[in-house]
């Protein structure tokens, strides 16, 4: 049933929220501190008023303010048994759907879907139920309920079945496997996932081709999408954002400290990316390196500027994969750097304001995922350029549907062929580079936040 107490029209689900707490070190029980998250989603949300958002207490800090009654206004907060949490989380979403949709599993080894996988998939289950109660607790008669991603992708189906009033939209962030790629998961499995999914109204991914090989799994598997409608809604960045946050102080503190390491006339590349097993760091580096060994003329003119920020360190595989690119930095600079010159600047350590002002120094953006479901450093990098840059983007990425035509594709497996092209945009003629970031920029920031989720939910209420 419906809540009778401030029930919500518009309702979002995710498995992350706006805001994070943190219990502090006061006297007595300790005071509760509320920290603001970012990103893309959190600044989409702020152009609907009426709006509740539903997570999942994600630490100590998230448990503790909702056994004591801390919330924000317009966010309920879901105090999800830790282990059930890390189970489906780490366990499943991370361990299992992620690297299904990225298509990153080393087959011959894994995965093996064992008693242990099956006693982890109870818990995603219980964590999806988890959420569709809470949605079907809160939403008001009619309302409209985004769910968001592969955490989530039970919950249409357990929330139409509690409530089949309600307008019910999913989004996928990530890309979707094809189904040859996608049967690798248990059969049961594979067709409780589709179902799931297909208790929506409609359905939304971020490009036509992960869209399409939804349908394609549907229609293989499950014979048809059972009347869900499909959408395609390409995230950009926010223009007005970016220009006006990569001016302020900090950022351009950063970037004095950054062009101070760089030194003076030198040319810049520039990537962006967490230590996820998908962005291709590794081999962007050995790209780099290729091009100082086949190119020595461009030794002591270029500096590759990157950031790779720890992410999901609680998995062996990604401690394992940050130590590797640090690993592969540090013997790039031993083989090539000079008394004046250090080859790759890398900073592990997240900082927003410094990814800001690398985003200005850019002469080239290197964005050469083996697969991502869109990848916003792409679009947001020829936003802020101070001088314009040359983007060298993987075919692989989300984003090259939109941005390809005026930007260097690689494929991101081909260590040769993106060295050739980090040498081809390092030379670039100026008013070609120009140009290139000038549509880059607006095809890019095409459908800003906002705009795409206001998109969706017009889409689903009209479907």
């Amino acid at each position: 049933m419906a809540s009778t107490r401030g029930a919500a029209e518009v309702l979002v689900a995710s498995n992350r929220g706006p805001v994070s707490y943190v219990v502090g070190d006061s006297p007595g029980a300790g005071s509760i501190e509320t920290k603001r998250g970012g990103g893309g989603l959190v600044s989409a949300l702020s152009v609907v008023d009426d709006k509740l958002w539903v997570c999942a207490a994600l630490g100590d800090g998230d448990r503790e303010a909702v056994r004591r009654g801390v919330a924000e206004p317009g966010v309920r907060m879901l105090d999800i048994d830790p282990a059930v949490h890390a189970d489906a989380y780490n366990g499943i979403a991370n361990s299992v759907l992620w690297f299904v949709h990225h298509m990153l599993y080393q087959t011959p080894l894994e995965p093996s879907f064992d008693p242990e996988f099956r006693r982890q998939w109870a818990s995603y289950e219980a964590y999806n139920r988890a959420f569709a109660e809470a949605l079907a607790e809160e939403a008001a008669p009619g309302a409209t309920v985004v769910v968001q991603d592969y955490h989530l992708a039970l919950v249409p189906g357990m929330l139409r079945a509690l409530r089949d009033d309600l307008r019910i939209g999913h989004f996928s962030h990530t890309p979707w496997a094809p189904v040859d790629y996608f049967r690798m998961l248990p059969d049961d499995i594979a067709e409780q996932l589709l179902n799931g999914m297909l208790g929506a109204d409609r359905l939304a991914f971020l490009t036509r081709r992960w869209a399409d090989a939804f349908t394609e799994c549907c229609t293989r598997i499950l014979g048809g999408t059972s009347g869900t409608r499909i959408g395609v809604h390409g995230l950009g960045a926010d223009a007005d954002f970016l220009r006006e946050r990569s001016r302020a102080a900090d950022v351009e503190e950063r970037l004095a400290a950054l062009r101070e390491q760089v030194g003076p006339g030198r040319k810049v590349i520039v990537r962006v990316d967490r230590t996820e097993l998908s962005k291709n760091i590794v081999r962007g580096l050995r790209a780099y390196e290729l091009l100082l060994e086949t190119q020595p003329e461009w030794r002591e003119k270029v500096v590759h500027v990157a950031f790779a920020y720890p992410s999901r360190q609680d998995l062996a595989v990604y401690r394992a994969y940050t130590e590797e690119v640090s690993r592969v930095a540090e013997a790039i600079n031993s083989r090539f750097g000079t008394a004046g010159w250090t080859p790759v600047v890398l900073h592990v350590k997240d900082d927003f304001a410094r990814s800001l002002a690398a985003y200005r120094l850019a002469d080239v953006a290197l964005v050469n995922p083996v697969r991502d479901g869109m990848n916003l450093v792409a679009k947001e990098v020829p936003v802020v350029s101070d001088d314009g840059c040359v983007l060298v983007l993987s075919r692989e990425a989300g984003a090259y549907e939109e941005l390809g035509e005026d930007a260097l594709v690689v494929n991101p497996y081909d260590v040769s062929g993106t060295s050739a092209a980090l040498g081809a945009a390092l030379g670039m003629a100026e008013g070609e580079r120009a140009e290139r970031t000038k549509r880059l920029a607006a095809a890019g920031t095409a459908l800003p936040p906002g705009q795409w989720f206001l998109d969706q939910l017009t889409a689903l209420r009209d479907s």
